[in-house]
Formats: structure tokens, C-alpha cells, sequence
């Protein structure tokens, strides 16, 4: 499972370099992973369905709780099924229906099926919610497209911003039951379900993602909005995949908790209430996809209300109609893009005459509608018969829960479902009386392979409903699990003339009925009064919040660094404060010091923070902090962490350079004295308030330890890992997971970085402003004005500098010293398995080494010979730091081993393969990457605007006739000073 799902990341993150020459060959290269799952899936059936469930784990941090879990079970290979068959088909109809964007377009809709397949197989609650909101993620990229209109950006918009709040409430509710319960494994704790405490409130903030997540009323307004994504969109994400996610959700938890209240009304009520209000809403509809789209909504409510009940014989019905849905709506969505692409509409009125020119696809629609309708002998009528069986003897000897009322809801429901199926169909195919035939656009030759993938979906539909014993082995499994207060409930076409026979008879006559009296009901229904619509309501609810934000910060960010400091050290001083001295924590003084070289050192740092406080000027403040750092990176050294040392001393550097770098956009004193007396000293108070408090949170942290150090347990292992630097092992052997996250984490900090200060120079430059632009230094000072100008080629990026910011020395010592420094980082790389180093450290060095040479010459990318994108660099390393821990998969270990197994080479004998080496230069390659794109982004955004020559002797408006320097002339904006270097 975990290989699946990692194939299907991989190949989505190649289809966008292999499009630019495979074209439209792409879906099918993507067709092919879900394909494969469909095959597994199949190969692992007749096991699963005894009994057998498959289950892959590993640690990430299990004394925390922390692991991931896969699990295939009845109901995983169920929704597996769907997942893959549905996904390929789709992908194979997006070969001929997209006609841009191919790799994009593939590589998203892979990667949600992906995200679906480990959604399903999650034997986790919090994987399951990660994988949840990566369907919210990658849904949002699918609905915007590449965000050309604002309908798409803001459809997305919606479905992120309901689906993710509804996300949120669902996590609250995980954390809640996994805490009751003491596991967050969901086989447990349906196995063994925790009551009382705080289930029940639990159970609603997980049904609250539930319904969002499935478009339930009255959270339903995002589903009909996202029409505006392409057919393949809508018929995977909101007919297959991810609307299912809740569906899937409720019938995973109903065996444990469909008793405990208030599940079950809850499910009941809005289930039903959205079968028959989105029924309703299908029938009026007048485009295609939104008729379909508000039938998915009803279809839904179904589907939770069936699960939700959790008896035997409605999950029976539940997982029926799953099938059913997943075939017929996928299909009829598919066949709503091949109709817009033979007549280039959706809208019913401007359609007619489409069935007689194209029988086969009608004939295609018509199948797929009777299933949806539940005529038989397609698998929608086997869903009809099963739940109106269900709940017709639940009716009479149901547990109370106002079965009748079901029943009548079902009953409804079925009749309008009926309705809207002949409106789509009759919209999309009839000939209108008095109504010219729809011109149709040039096919080409794409059509019949647009029409393969529908033909299959339509296969699925029929065959399920004929092969009903097949439809019912899959089926049981997992609805055995269920009570069954009733007998159970087999599939067959024919039970003989029963009471679900004929509530399904009575829904089919009505629903024809309900189409034909659907003129009179439109009059009707324009003078009956109308519901709240629920697209104004999000809208009015939008520009609320944004009322409401805008009025808070107005009165809190009030644009004072002091204010926003007091206000985040007063509330460090009442929270763990208070926490504090309620407390009764043993205080132990701890020794002033352990070595004498700690003493200059402490005084260092003490007097340069004092000193700090003090001083007026930005330059002055920045090289104190950094006097702090170094200081502390002394007292690190000395208390034996020649690791940290290091590390502390190279990121001190580093953001020195870039804090003096900044510096140079702004003025050079930090600004008069404006604070009262009085403010002054509330500050000063406060300050040292905070100060001692941090103290003596220092020394009860570590006054209050009971357990023992964990670092024996490291120094004990850190040979089984083939090192001797214990903390080099620990950050890329024992918590390699941690490790990957971080570099991931400092990535994507680094590019929101890069953009931030981007931002200002690209503002100017869109407002028209002139942006500062560097002459050639021959142009304005003679090589003659300095003798220190290098006359030869030292470095390729100081040839554009100014004359004046040139000196030999600095160009001469910089070329020497940079391929040097670039060693030593690739020794720090390769010995911190042994000694003080490592890929972080290492990558810092290669940083200061770009930064010399950014400091010299002003630019860093003429430092390669092919001019390498910085992100290309660092997404690099990332993605060889997730190779590394994934590559021990391939030999039966678990992600992120070090060992793996050794081999024997004639040439160079026994050698022990590990990981950890190529991992770790996966972090190098990271860090240095980001450097690089710091560097980069520092340049442009702090170059300041050219200013206007000053006229002095000339022409009005003219510079002067001399550039010597002399008094009287212009002092343009490379003269020295202006850069504050």
C-alpha cells in the first residue's frame, strides 16, 4: 500500500517534465498506476474477503503515539475499487478531452488519487486526517485550474475554505476520541468504542467534517460552485473520490458508534433532509453538470443516511448504492463533457436533437439514468430494492428512531431522483418541438476515445446488476460486521411481489409524473416563497468576516514593535508564569559556573546585549546581536557541543551578513527616543520580568526531570548506525523523520522568503517607477580613478560593478578562498558521521562561501558555470532526502532505516550499504539551495531607486559635463555611500 501510494506521488511529480514531449500521452503513462492498484486490489480480494487484512506500518514516534498505519479490509478494497477503476477511466478520458495543460492537469488528478488511496487504507486517525486535507489541497489546484477567471479562483476559494473549517472540527473530534479511548488506531476503537465523557461532542465535530466534506445541507453551497472545473474534475473529485471521503468516514465509524447518541438522528436528519432538498434543486436546474452536481448532493445525504443507521441490511444497501453512484454519476458526467464537446453547451434550452445523431451515446446516458433511477437489471436497482427493504421492516420493528419518517424521506427521494434523471436525460438528447437541431462542432477524431472510458463505467453498471451474487460477496463482508435487529438481506433482481417491489414501482410512477406536472409545479414554485440560497449565505458570511477582521485589526495592529513586544511578553509572564508559581516546583540553584573560560564568555554576552539596548544606530545593534551569538556559540564549545558550536557559529554568520544586507534600504540610526519616562521604565520592568522568568523556567525544567536522559539510550546505539558523532546520528539516523520535515519546512519558509522581498522591487517596477539599474563602470568611472580597480577577469560577476566598490585584494583573496571553503563543506558533509559536522553544517559553509563572493562581486549566479536555479538546488535535496529514506523499502526495511543489507563486489569486496550518507547530502544540497535563493532575492529588493540627476552647470534637468568627483556635479546613485556597504 505504501509503495502505491508513493508510486502514484512519483509518477505525478515526472508527468509534468515528460509533457512538453509526450503531449496527450501523459494521461495514459498516469492511467496506468491507478490501473495497477485495480489489478492489486483484485489479486488481494478473495483474501480480504475471508478475512484477511493486509496491514503495513511504521514508527515515526511510537513512544508518542505517532505511526503510520495502512490497513485493507472489506470496506478499504471497496473504496479502493472505486478509487482506481474510476481514476483510470477518468484518465484515459482525459487523454482526449483536455486540449491544454496536459502534464499539470494529469499530475494533480494522479496525485489525488494517490491521496485517496491512502485516505481509504488510513488505519490512523491523524494519517487519515492528513491525507483528508491533502484531498482539500489538491482539490482547490484541480477547481482553480491555472486561475485564469475569477469564477474558477473563487469556486476553489469556497471549497477550500468550508471543506478545511469543517477539517479543523474534525480533528478536535479525533483528538477527543483518541484521548478517551487511549488509541488513535480506528480498528480499535471501533473494535472497542469509548462512551461517555467526551464522545458524544466528539462524534458531532466529526460528523461536521463529515457533511462538509460530502456537500451536505446546508454546507453544500461549494459542490454546485465547483462546476466550473473541467468535466474530468467533476466526474473524479465530485462524483468518485473525494465527496465519498465523508461517505467513507461515516461507514467506517458507524459499527462502533451508530448507537451512541447523537449520532444517529444526526446522520439521519441531514442525510435525509440533503437527499431530498438536493433532489429538489436537481429538477430546476436548467445546466447539465449543476443538474448532476445537486443530485450528487441528494445521492450523498443517501449514502450517509444508510451508513449512519448502522444496521447489517442498510450498510448492505449503502455499499450497493456506493457502487452504483461511483459507476452511473462518473459516467454521466463524463458524458455531459462529450456532449459540451460535440455542441460546445450545457444549457438544456440551447440543446436538441443530439439522440438522433448520436445513438450510441444516448444509448450510453439512458443506461447510466435507469441505473440512477433503480430500474433493473442495472446495480442502481439492487441499491432501491435493498434500502427500501431495510427500512420498510424497520419500520415495523425498527429501535425507535422515526423510521416511518425514514421511509417517507426514501421514498421522496427516490421519486424526485426519478424526476431530475428524465430531465437529464430528455434535456441532453430530445428534440424540441419547434427547435432547430443543435449545431454541432468538429468532433475531430477524439470523440470515440472519449466514449471508451463511459462505455466501460456503463459496462460496470450493468454488469454489477446482473452479476448480483459477484455485487453481494463484495458486499457482505463488511456489513456483517453490522447488527442485523432484522433478517438478512441478499441481493437478487427478483425477491417475488414485495413491499420494496412496490415502493420501488410507486417511486418510478411518481417521479414520471412528477416530470410531466413539472410546468404547473414552475408556476407554483415562482410564487411560493424561497429558501435561504445557500451560495449568498457563504457570500454574506465572507464579506462579514471580513468586516470583522478588518475592524479587529484595525484596533490591535496598530504598527508599534514595542506595543506588539509588550503585549507577547505580558502574556509569557501571566500564562507560564502563573502556571509557575501555582505549582509546587523544586528549585535547584545551579552552579555559577563549571569551567573559568565560561566567565569572559558570560560577560561577553551580557555586556554586548547591555550595550545593545543602548545604541542608536542599526549597524552598531546588528553586529552586538551578533557579539550575543558568537558568545553563546562559545559557551556551547566550552560545555562540550562542538556540533552545536559550529552550527550556532555559521547561522550567526550568516544571518549577520543578511541583517547588514538589509540594512542597507534603511535609515542608518533606528530613530529618536519618542516613549515617556514612564513607558520607559514600565518596558525596562517588564522586560526583566520576562527575562528572570525564562531563567527560572530554565532551572525547574531541569530541576523537574523523573525519567532518565534519553541521551544513554542514544550513546548505547549510535554504533548500530555506524557513527561516532552522536549528533550527527540522531539527526539523520534515529529521528530522520524530524530531520525531513524541518528541511521541508525551511524550503518552503525560504521561497515564501524570497517572494516577500521580491515583492517591493517588482511593485515599483509594475507602478512604473524607475528601479534602479547599474551603468558598466567604464561608462561612468574611469579605471584610471582608483589604482586598485583589478584590471584582469578575478571574478565573472564583478565585472558590472561600479569601479568604486572594486578592490584587487578583495576579488583575488575571494577566488582563492572559495573553492577552499567549498571543500571544507564537503569534508564537514562526508566526516560528521564521525566527527563535528554534517549535511546542515557542511551546507552553511558552502553558504558562506556564496556569500563572499555575493559581498565581492553582487551576484551569485554567474558563480556556476551553467547558471543553476537556486530552488532547482534545494528541491533537489529535498528530493533526495526522501529518496534516501524511501530507498529501504526496496530491500523489506522500513522508511528511513540506515543499514542496508551489504553486499560482496569482486573488485571492492564486503561492502555495508547505508543511507544516512545520501540522506544527509540530500540536506547539504538543501541548505546551500536556500542560501543561494536568499542571496538572489537580496540584491534586486534592496537596490535603491534610481534617483533623478541633479542639475549643476548644465542643461536643465542635465547632469554635468564632468564626472571627476568635483564640486558642482551630480552625485549619481552608484557613488560611494549610496550603497551603505
Amino acid at each position: 500500500m505504501l509503495v502505491l501510494i508513493a508510486a502514484h506521488a512519483a509518477v505525478a511529480a515526472l508527468l509534468p517534465a515528460l509533457a512538453p514531449r509526450a503531449g496527450r500521452a501523459v494521461w495514459w503513462v498516469a492511467a496506468l498506476v491507478p490501473l495497477a492498484t485495480l489489478v492489486w486490489a483484485a489479486a488481494l480480494t478473495p483474501g480480504v474477503l475471508d478475512g484477511d487484512t493486509p496491514v503495513e506500518h511504521f514508527g515515526w514516534a511510537p513512544s508518542l503515539g505517532l505511526e503510520v498505519v495502512l490497513r485493507l479490509d472489506a470496506l478499504s478494497l471497496l473504496m479502493t475499487v472505486i478509487v482506481s477503476g474510476v481514476g483510470a477511466a477518468v484518465l484515459f478520458y482525459g487523454a482526449r478531452y483536455t486540449s491544454e495543460g496536459h502534464g499539470r492537469e494529469s499530475a494533480l488528478l494522479l496525485a489525488f488519487a494517490g491521496v485517496m488511496l491512502g485516505l481509504v487504507t488510513a488505519d490512523n486517525l491523524l494519517v487519515l486526517y492528513v491525507f483528508w486535507e491533502l484531498t482539500t489541497v489538491v482539490s482547490f489546484l484541480l477547481i482553480a485550474g491555472r486561475g485564469r477567471t475569477r469564477e474558477h479562483r473563487q469556486a476553489a476559494q469556497q471549497a477550500l475554505v468550508v471543506t478545511t473549517g469543517g477539517g479543523l472540527a474534525m480533528l478536535l473530534g479525533f483528538v477527543m476520541l483518541g484521548e478517551t479511548a487511549g488509541t488513535y488506531r480506528i480498528s480499535e476503537l471501533v473494535a472497542d468504542p469509548p462512551d461517555g465523557g467526551y464522545v458524544p461532542a466528539a462524534l458531532v465535530l466529526v460528523l461536521v467534517g463529515v457533511f462538509t466534506k460530502s456537500a451536505q445541507f446546508p454546507l453544500h453551497g461549494w459542490l454546485p460552485a465547483a462546476m466550473v472545473a473541467p468535466t474530468t474534475v467533476s466526474a473524479y473529485l465530485h462524483a468518485a473520490a473525494m465527496v465519498k471521503a465523508g461517505v467513507y468516514l461515516t461507514a467506517r465509524l458507524a459499527p462502533g458508534f451508530a448507537d451512541t447518541e447523537p449520532w444517529r438522528p444526526l446522520v439521519l436528519t441531514v442525510g435525509l433532509l440533503s437527499l431530498v432538498l438536493g433532489a429538489w434543486r436537481a429538477l430546476w436546474e436548467s445546466d447539465l453538470k449543476r443538474v448532476l452536481a445537486y443530485g450528487t448532493i441528494s445521492e450523498l445525504g443517501l449514502l450517509i443516511a444508510l451508513f449512519g443507521y448502522g444496521t447489517r441490511n442498510s450498510a448492505l444497501a449503502g455499499e450497493v448504492m456506493l457502487l452504483a453512484h461511483a459507476t452511473f454519476k462518473a459516467s454521466l458526467f463524463l458524458i455531459t463533457g462529450l456532449v459540451e464537446h460535440h455542441t460546445g453547451t450545457r444549457e438544456i434550452g440551447r440543446l436538441s436533437g443530439l439522440g438522433r445523431r448520436r445513438p450510441v451515446l444516448l444509448a450510453l446516458a439512458a443506461l447510466a439514468a435507469a441505473s440512477m433511477a433503480g430500474l433493473p437489471p442495472l446495480v442502481g436497482y439492487l441499491g432501491h430494492e435493498a434500502y427500501f427493504d431495510a427500512f420498510w421492516n424497520a419500520a415495523r420493528q425498527g429501535p425507535g428512531a422515526g423510521e416511518e419518517w425514514v421511509l417517507a424521506a426514501l421514498v421522496a427521494g427516490s421519486t424526485l431522483t426519478v424526476a431530475y434523471a428524465v430531465r437529464y436525460l430528455w434535456g441532453a438528447f430530445a428534440s424540441r418541438p419547434g427547435a432547430e437541431p443543435t449545431p454541432q462542432e468538429d468532433p475531430g477524431d477524439r470523440a470515440p476515445g472519449m466514449a471508451v472510458p463511459i462505455a466501460a463505467l456503463v459496462t460496470a453498471t450493468v454488469a454489477l446488476g446482473v452479476w448480483y451474487p459477484g455485487t453481494e460477496t463484495l458486499t457482505e463482508p463488511y456489513a456483517d460486521r453490522l447488527p442485523s435487529p432484522q433478517k438478512p438481506y441478499h441481493l437478487a433482481l427478483w425477491h417475488g411481489l414485495s413491499p420494496a417491489l412496490g415502493l420501488s414501482a410507486a417511486a418510478l410512477a411518481a417521479g414520471l409524473l412528477l416530470y410531466r406536472l413539472r410546468p404547473a409545479l414552475a408556476a407554483l414554485r415562482e410564487r411560493a416563497p424561497r429558501a435561504p440560497d445557500a451560495q449568498k449565505g457563504y457570500r454574506r458570511t465572507e464579506q462579514g468576516l471580513d468586516r470583522a477582521a478588518l475592524g479587529f485589526t484595525r484596533r490591535t495592529q496598530v504598527g508599534s514593535l514595542p506595543v506588539y513586544l509588550t503585549v507577547l511578553l505580558t502574556t509569557v509572564l501571566v500564562v507560564p508564569g502563573t502556571a509557575l508559581l501555582l505549582r509546587d516546583t523544586p528549585f535547584t540553584a545551579p552552579p555559577l559556573w563549571a569551567s573559568a573560560v565560561q566567565v569572559p564568555l558570560g560577560v561577553v554576552v551580557l555586556t554586548a546585549a547591555v550595550t545593545l539596548a543602548r545604541v542608536r544606530r542599526r549597524l552598531s545593534a546588528a553586529l552586538l546581536a551578533g557579539a550575543v551569538g558568537y558568545g553563546v556559540a562559545g559557551l556551547f564549545l566550552v560545555q562540550g557541543a562542538p556540533d552545536l558550536a559550529l552550527t550556532q557559529l555559521l547561522v550567526e554568520t550568516l544571518t549577520l551578513v543578511i541583517i547588514v544586507l538589509v540594512l542597507r534600504g534603511l535609515p542608518a540610526h533606528l530613530g529618536p527616543r519618542r516613549a515617556r519616562p514612564r513607558t520607559r521604565r514600565l518596558r525596562l520592568a517588564l522586560s526583566a520580568a520576562a527575562g528572570t522568568l525564562v531563567a527560572l523556567l530554565a532551572v525547574a525544567a531541569s530541576a523537574a526531570r523523573r525519567d532518565p536522559a534519553v541521551s544513554a539510550y542514544y550513546t548505547e546505539h549510535v554504533k548500530e548506525a555506524g557513527a561516532h558523532n552522536v549528533v550527527n546520528a540522531i539527526i539523520v539516523d534515529f529521528r530522520a523523520m524530524d530531520t525531513l520535515g524541518e528541511i521541508a519546512v525551511l524550503l518552503v519558509a525560504a521561497i515564501g522568503v524570497g517572494a516577500l522581498i521580491l515583492l517591493p522591487a517588482g511593485a515599483r517596477e509594475a507602478a512604473g517607477a524607475p528601479v534602479r539599474s547599474r551603468p558598466p563602470a567604464a561608462d561612468r568611472y574611469p579605471d584610471t580613478a582608483r589604482w586598485g580597480v583589478p584590471q584582469d577577469r578575478w571574478l565573472p560577476e564583478a565585472e558590472n560593478m561600479p569601479a568604486h566598490d572594486r578592490l584587487i585584494m578583495l576579488e583575488v583573496v575571494t577566488r582563492l578562498l572559495f573553492p577552499s571553503i567549498l571543500v571544507l563543506s564537503v569534508y564537514l558533509l562526508y566526516s560528521g558521521h564521525l566527527r563535528p559536522g554534517g549535511g546542515f553544517a557542511g551546507g552553511l559553509v558552502a553558504g558562506q562561501a556564496f556569500t563572499l563572493r555575493y559581498l565581492v562581486g553582487g551576484r551569485i549566479d554567474v558563480a556556476f558555470a551553467g547558471r543553476v536555479d537556486p530552488r532547482v538546488i534545494a528541491g533537489a535535496g529535498l528530493a533526495l532526502a526522501a529518496t534516501a529514506g524511501l530507498a529501504p523499502i526496496a530491500f523489506g526495511g522500513e522508511p528511513l532505516a540506515t543499514a542496508l543489507p551489504s553486499v560482496t563486489l569482486p573488485v571492492f569486496g564486503h561492502l555495508e550499504l547505508s543511507t544516512s550518507v545520501v540522506f544527509d547530502t540530500g540536506v547539504y544540497l538543501l541548505v546551500v539551495g536556500v542560501c543561494l535563493k536568499l542571496l538572489a532575492a537580496m540584491g534586486p529588493a534592496q537596490a535603491p531607486v534610481e534617483e533623478a540627476p541633479r542639475p549643476s552647470g548644465g542643461e536643465p534637468g542635465g547632469e554635468s559635463g564632468g564626472e571627476s568627483g568635483g564640486a558642482g556635479q551630480s552625485v549619481p546613485s552608484d557613488a560611494p555611500g549610496s550603497r551603505g556597504r
